[in-house]
């Protein structure tokens, strides 16, 4: 049966489905389905590999190319341990702010763009709207490279991708990329009074991790380049986060394991960074054999996220600006799916409602405001659709 939800109502329905990203979306995309069939949409699922999530696509409109894509992600981060006041599954209006997890990152934009397709549905559209719905976001931001093929295979090429990550709707036109690494250092255990002949995988780590501080330091001094000067910090970091290694103080480590992370500012290559943190890893390594043969280190490459390039005339910035009037220029450090929409030549921006100081955190919010300008930000977009 055809409902006509209003962007509130939607969102309050997407929050409801507590889509971490460890565990299914699939009732989620479900629903989406049925919703947006029930308006005369068809859509298209695109299951992942361990068939328990799906990405969801779906256009509006004239099958020709020059369209736009409102691109989110279904998947939030989990709620263990955090101090919620309210059901983090129930939208919770109080004091002009709807709480839930997922309100601000990104089920708010999610709402909206639902919202906008049941809407072109009953306009005149001169130019198609699209819709992409991805999971594993924030696990990487690798699962929606094959939700970019598939539409990229199957749907007219579209002019301009909008991904709504919280921007309190301002024109993000660039941020830096993401590269990881699992690292698992094999030491061999001697009594610590014979350090010489053990190989302690801490102090051995501690050498990798003093390799990025040093990286760190000289990124710091070096003057950046035109594409890196609007960032903060305005160049490439290395962090680790976490680590873990040893059995007792007086016995030299056998393993130590931590994950390092790379936010590399546009105009350096991953694959750079990459080559250059194995080599280091395989210098220690050497090391570590002339003492013992079986140490060692493994790298497990995570996540590789490309950054997103400020584009020179680019027509989904352009786009943006004409719905929301910002002039201004904008570029975050944190990584989203639209550089792997950019990377596969999409004319991409980052536009959406919230501030992103929410995301992740206890009592996540979307204020009444942010989601009011959202909805007008659509009411726009549509029409330009038609004109």
């Amino acid at each position: 049966m055809k409902q006509d939800l209003n962007p509130r109502e939607l969102l309050a329905t997407l929050v409801s489905f507590p889509t971490v990203s460890r565990d299914t979306n699939l009732p989620l995309v479900e629903w989406v389905e049925g919703y947006l069939q029930s308006h005369g949409i068809g859509s298209r699922r695109l299951m992942s590999p361990c068939g328990t999530k799906a990405h969801l696509y779906a256009q509006v409109g004239p099958e020709i190319d020059g369209g736009v894509i409102l691109s989110g992600h279904t998947d939030v981060v989990p709620v263990d341990g955090q101090a919620w006041s309210t059901d983090p599954w129930t939208l919770t209006e109080r004091d002009g702010k709807l709480y839930g997890r997922g309100a601000c990152d990104m089920k708010g934009f999610d709402a909206l763009a639902l919202y906008a397709m049941t809407r072109a549905a009953t306009r005149d559209l001169k130019r198609p709207l699209q819709l992409a719905f991805s999971y594993d976001e924030e696990v990487g931001c690798a699962a929606v490279i094959d939700l970019v093929e598939a539409m990229r295979g199957e749907l007219p090429k579209a002019r301009e991708v909008l991904v709504g990550e919280p921007t309190m709707m301002k024109v993000v036109s660039g941020h830096k990329g993401g590269l990881g690494y699992q690292v698992r250092v094999r030491g061999f255990e001697v009594h610590s009074s014979l350090l010489p002949y053990g190989v302690s995988a801490i102090m051995q780590a501690a050498k990798l991790i003093d390799w990025a501080n040093q990286k760190n330091a000289e990124n710091a001094v070096r003057t950046p380049s035109d594409l890196a000067a609007p960032f903060v910090p305005p160049f490439t970091t290395l962090h680790v986060g976490m680590i873990e290694g040893g059995t007792a103080h007086n016995i030299t480590a056998k393993d130590c394991s931590f994950f390092i992370e790379f936010r590399f500012v546009p105009g350096e290559s991953p694959d750079d960074w990459a080559k250059a943190f194995e080599a280091k890893a395989a210098e220690l390594t050497v090391e570590m054999q002339k003492i013992q043969p079986d140490t060692g280190i493994d790298l497990v490459r995570g996540f590789a996220l490309p950054a997103l390039a400020p584009e020179i005339d680019g027509a989904a910035e352009a786009l943006a600006r004409r719905l929301t009037g910002d002039n201004g220029s904008h570029v975050v450090s944190y990584g989203t799916e639209g550089s792997q929409f950019q990377t596969r030549g999409y004319s991409t921006v980052i536009c959406g409602p919230g501030d992103i100081a929410q995301a992740h955190q206890p009592d996540e919010f979307l204020s009444l405001e942010q989601l009011a300008a959202g909805e007008a930000f659509v009411e726009k977009l549509l029409d330009q659709l038609c004109a």
